[in-house]
């Protein structure tokens, strides 16, 4: 078994990002699924890469339809390229990969146009869950506190497409390595970042010992780390089965583990 194949016990399939990862020399052969995610058009992998990936597992590429090269109302370049055994996640786009210009376009019709042509596309749902419904097919969602709720809720209402959850994942309960590992990505939240600015207080700017690494203290620190308890799955293998567990139980199909500690983790 490789270390990916370990990494991937529980889950249905793994998020690799190719600023961390290099796609080409992963070996992907008994992993189910692999998402490669966009961060930005200059580490999108080559298609030819994505076509012998796509051999090992069902590989999906993660497109945000503002983004030039997958703007399916503009330059779509990108998409053209994308081999036909490769599927697509479709994202309006995190706006730290994006131009001004580019967050200034409309996702609604994007998101549909790009359905149109990728009908089998899934929906990432973050920042435009009732667009992501209403363009139908696999919901593709971040873990987050409400998730388990949302989800119950939705299979209440009778929604019975797909719903996947993209979790990142520490095995480990060591403070400073969950920071180390999550800190950033979780005071990226919009709800943490506030809770940030409030541990900080009055005149503090965000560069006075605000670090959301192992260096974080007093009320920031414990700020994060309720906040990875929230946002991902870590902790012992019984603790993240427990949630995979709860997951599945309110209608998750789906789960895709993002390896949160990087390569390192994996032995590479």
């Amino acid at each position: 078994m490789t270390e990916l194949q370990d990494f991937a016990s529980g889950f249905d399939g793994v998020a690799l990002k190719p600023t961390e990862i290099d796609v080409a020399a992963v070996a992907l052969a008994g992993v189910d699924r692999a998402v490669v995610d966009y961060e930005g058009r200059e580490h999108v992998p080559d298609s030819d890469v994505l076509a012998e990936c796509a051999r090992e597992t069902r590989l999906s590429v993660t497109t945000p339809v503002r983004a030039d090269g997958f703007d399916p109302l503009g330059d779509d370049h990108l998409s053209e390229t994308l081999p036909e055994s490769v599927g697509r996640v479709l994202v309006a786009g995190n706006p730290a990969y994006l131009t001004e210009r580019e967050r200034n376009r409309a996702i609604a019709p994007r998101i549909g146009a790009a359905r149109e042509r990728a009908p089998a596309a899934w929906v990432g749902t973050e920042g435009i869950g009732r667009v992501a419904l209403a363009a139908g097919g696999t919901q593709f969602e971040l873990l987050a506190p409400p998730t388990v709720r949302e989800v119950r809720a939705l299979r209440a209402a009778g929604f019975d497409d797909e719903v996947a959850v993209y979790a990142p994942v520490v095995r480990s309960a060591e403070e400073d390595t969950l920071l180390d590992a999550l800190g950033a990505y979780v005071a990226r939240r919009g709800s943490v970042a506030a809770a940030l600015d409030d541990a900080r207080g009055e005149g503090v700017a965000a560069a006075d010992g605000m670090g959301a690494d192992a260096g974080a203290t007093d009320k920031p620190r414990s700020v994060l780390l309720e906040a990875i308890e929230r946002f991902a799955l870590v902790g012992t293998n019984e603790q993240i089965d427990e949630r995979i567990d709860e997951l599945r139980s309110v209608g998750v199909d789906t789960l895709i583990g993002y390896p949160a500690r990087g390569p390192a983790a994996l032995g590479r």
